[in-house]
């Protein structure tokens, strides 16, 4: 994943506090977005941006998708930021 995409999908605070609502664990798309206060179609745009950068992954069971994090891609971010320190 590049990075520029990676940063571009966290630059949004809405995203940010996506993934803060995701920290605490899995979540369905309907639930995430009556927290996030947001309607499904705006969420969707949101989810769509982070699962491009790959920091979140979807799973489907019956009629419900549900949302979890997967921070690995990060440590792209934090290689790339030692390297500019270094």
């Amino acid at each position: 994943m590049a990075v520029s995409e990676i940063l571009a999908a966290l630059s949004d605070k809405e995203r940010r506090r996506i993934i803060e609502i995701l920290k605490r664990g899995k979540i369905s798309s309907g639930d995430l977005a009556k927290e996030m206060g947001m309607t499904p179609q705006a969420l969707s745009y949101h989810l769509k941006k982070l699962k491009k950068a790959e920091i979140i992954y979807e799973t489907k069971y019956k009629n419900f998708i549900y949302y979890e994090l997967d921070l690995t891609v990060l440590d792209e971010i934090i290689l790339w930021i030692n390297d500019l320190k270094a």
